[in-house]
């Protein structure tokens, strides 16, 4: 056999080394109240890599000016780094095409951007909206105001009392009136991994569109657009690793090239007179006045910084930190865990017997662990517990057991506190 025919075997996997991922992400170095940050509060929004922050750093050091409309070095410097993370962006969802992309400010402004300009000129008197009960208020209030202004009507599908979508329940809910399906790809408040490709399917059927709100999935599932059968998706950069401020959504090109602007002004016009404007192209329509320049780099930093990582041994990572975590909750008598779905993201929820929510997270604040504590822009799925707030746990790669012991000796700590 000629050396030119050799076929050699492909590289080995990188193995998932949490140590060295968390060396990459410089304030989980330090310590709060003379104790090394448990940091356990990543569903709200996750730390960044030093591959975000250096990425920031050197577009503002080295090349920022403003994008597309500049023919000097900086700029178009500047548009082919923000036009690069469009493309690490499209790699990252799975998207057919570069052009489905659009910089968002987050999740909350893709939905706000699907209800102002599909749902406005789709959705009409009669016509029915259908979510969940698992949803975000921002994947609530914008379909709650478009039905109040267009006469339509808002549709929730329950969950049981793992915190699971009723399915039978769902399927009966899509309609010939059903005009959008707008559900989470995860759930913020309890984990639950929703049957998407299920939900879509069943949409589908009826003609209507499929919205998918990917705030808590983009952090820890890999994301396949055209396997899932959604139509739009959107989730916010911070939660992902990358800067506040932007995110992407996701659109199928014969949907966005038929929807009005969003917003109007520079850059998303081609030609303005008194007497008409033209807009200008997918994704630019949808992108008026000057976008998160850096912002916009710094994720596509941190997407490609996800995609370079292991990403079955940092599923299963996460897998044994939420499993360790339900185990030692569950043996404990004074917590009940709220959501236990089979299917579940990094996260758990729970409350403590006599002890506010409030002020479970401040003790736990004194013993240096972060966790959120309220109702976690769910109220509607607190209701269906039946309490006003818990406390969340939430895990992401960076997390190891030692921030689970460290969780544990914080609650034996409120114990002793409250008796």
């Amino acid at each position: 056999m000629s050396e030119a025919t050799v076929q050699l075997p492909p590289p080995a996997a990188k193995a998932f080394d949490v140590r060295k991922v968390r060396a990459d992400f410089p304030i989980l170095a330090q310590w709060i109240r003379e104790r090394p940050v448990a940091f356990l509060d990543s569903a709200a929004s996750a730390q960044k890599p030093r591959a975000v922050l250096d990425a920031e750093r050197e577009c503002y050091e080295e090349y920022y000016a403003n994008v597309h409309r500049g023919v000097h070095h900086l700029s178009v410097r500047s548009t082919q780094a923000m036009e690069a993370a469009r493309e690490t962006a499209r790699e990252f969802l799975g998207a057919p095409r570069v052009e489905e992309v659009i910089f968002v400010r987050g999740t909350t402004e893709g939905v706000n951007l699907v209800a102002a300009t599909w749902g406005r000129t789709h959705v009409g008197e009669g016509d029915e909206v259908l979510i969940t009960e698992l949803e975000h208020h921002s994947n609530i209030v914008p379909w709650q105001m478009l039905c109040e202004d267009k006469g339509a009507v808002l549709r929730v599908a329950p969950i049981d009392d793992r915190g699971v979508v009723d399915m039978s329940a769902f399927a009966d809910l899509v309609t010939e009136r059903t005009k959008i399906v707008a559900v989470a790809h995860i759930s913020n408040s309890l984990g639950t991994l929703n049957p998407v490709r299920e939900m879509a399917d069943l949409a589908h059927a009826v003609g209507a569109v499929v919205f998918v709100d990917g705030a808590q999935a983009a952090p820890h599932t890999p994301l396949d657009v055209e396997a899932l059968g959604c139509d739009f998706y959107t989730f916010s950069g911070h939660k992902a690793f990358g800067p506040s401020g932007v995110g992407i959504l996701w659109g199928k090109t014969a949907l966005l090239e038929a929807m009005p602007p969003y917003q109007t002004g520079g850059e998303m016009i081609l030609t303005v007179r008194f007497d008409k404007t033209e807009f200008n192209v997918i994704p630019h329509k949808f992108e008026a006045g000057t976008p998160s320049i850096a912002g916009a780099i710094g994720l596509g930093a941190a997407l490609r910084y996800l995609m370079d990582l292991d990403r079955a041994g940092w599923a299963a990572h996460e897998a044994e930190l939420l499993a360790e975590t339900t185990r030692r909750l569950e043996a404990r008598n004074d917590i009940r865990i709220i959501g236990t779905a089979p299917q579940k993201s990094a996260l758990v929820s729970f409350v403590m017997d006599g002890v506010h929510a409030h002020d479970v997270g401040t003790i736990l604040d004194e013993e240096g662990v972060a966790v959120r504590t309220g109702h976690h822009c769910a109220q509607p799925v607190m209701e269906h517990f039946g309490v006003a707030a818990s406390v969340r746990a939430s895990f992401a790669l960076y997390n190891d057991m030692s921030d689970v012991d460290a969780l544990m000796r914080g609650l034996d700590k409120v114990t002793e506190v409250f008796g």
